[in-house]
């Protein structure tokens, strides 16, 4: 069998083995509540690596997730005592603009991606360091547990953060599968050119998939911001990298048009083992980011379509 009939099927096949390795080395880690609470803590990485799979599905890639969650965070601390319930709809919106921004840079300036929305990180987390005056915020506890306590609440023993992330889930499936814009974007990133010869409003989708990014990047930053009742600047940071290793882990390479949501789902699931590994073999915390480094390289390597470059600069 050769490996190009494997490749698809190396995202599992990692996971399984993954989890069989923790799982002998601790039996704790196979304990149900552990596994829950595993997941648990990875949905805020999961809504920002489903996010970004529509910019990487496309071909490009949206370095702007982190700073637009950080972002978020200090919006939703500051709203919150005013708009309440509202706070929610700001920031999603807010995560929208700035990800239409990116797509907007990238298709009617011709702006690399990479570099555009590497300039909107870089505007969210000055509007952040603004917004905040380059400190911690904090929220009243009653009033976050009033307003959002649902999105950190238990419902028979299932911590609510793990429906929110099925629904999401769920919903970026049915868009992605079962929608003409979901088609439209697999025809974008399988080959752009073919593309626009077909007909397709190509800049429109691309802007679309960029604005999809950015929304769910400001979702993960709400919950950051429930989860530890305040904003802060930098209070996702450490998270974009293993967001992009997700996606690329799970099957969704760099030149885009095959894997998707599912894949991204997978792919968190093992960066959650990974991480939690990292944890039993009492891997220091300062060589996890280089772990996740090599993870990246290794990814690239595994998934990348080389048919798709003539020239790698």
């Amino acid at each position: 069998m050769s490996f190009e009939r494997i490749k698809p099927h190396l995202p599992w096949i990692t996971l399984l083995a993954l989890v069989l390795v923790v799982g002998i080395a601790d039996s704790n880690f196979l304990r149900p509540a552990n596994l829950i609470s595993m997941m648990a803590d990875i949905v805020p990485l999961f809504i920002m690596a489903l996010g970004m799979t529509f910019a990487i599905y496309i071909g490009g890639i949206d370095l702007s997730a982190q700073s637009i969650a950080n972002m978020t965070t200090v919006v939703a601390t500051i709203a919150l005592p005013t708009f309440g319930i509202a706070a929610a709809l700001i920031c999603i919106l807010s995560g929208v603009v700035l990800g239409s921004i990116s797509g907007f840079v990238t298709t009617r300036m011709y702006v690399p991606s990479f570099i555009s929305t590497l300039a909107v990180g870089g505007i969210a987390y000055s509007a952040a360091q603004y917004m905040s005056g380059q400190r911690a915020l904090f929220m009243d506890a009653g009033l976050r547990d009033s307003t959002f306590g649902w999105m950190t609440a238990s419902v028979a023993g299932i911590p609510s953060e793990l429906f929110i992330a099925a629904i999401l889930v769920l919903g970026a499936w049915f868009l992605q599968s079962r929608t003409t814009f979901g088609r439209a974007l697999k025809a974008v990133g399988a080959g752009e050119p073919a593309a626009v010869a077909s007909g397709l409003n190509v800049n429109r989708i691309k802007i679309m998939a960029f604005a999809l990014s950015g929304g769910l990047a400001a979702v993960a930053g709400l919950l950051f911001s429930v989860k530890l009742s305040g904003g802060s600047p930098t209070l996702a940071n450490g998270f974009l990298l293993p967001a992009i290793v997700a996606v690329l882990v799970g099957g969704t390479p760099l030149t885009g048009g095959v894997g998707g949501v599912i894949n991204t789902l997978i792919g968190t699931l093992i960066v959650a083992v990974i991480r939690s590994s990292m944890l039993y073999f009492e891997v220091d915390a300062t060589q996890q980011q280089m772990v996740f480094g090599l993870i990246l390289i290794a990814a690239i390597a595994l998934t990348i379509d080389r048919t798709k470059l003539k020239v790698v600069k």
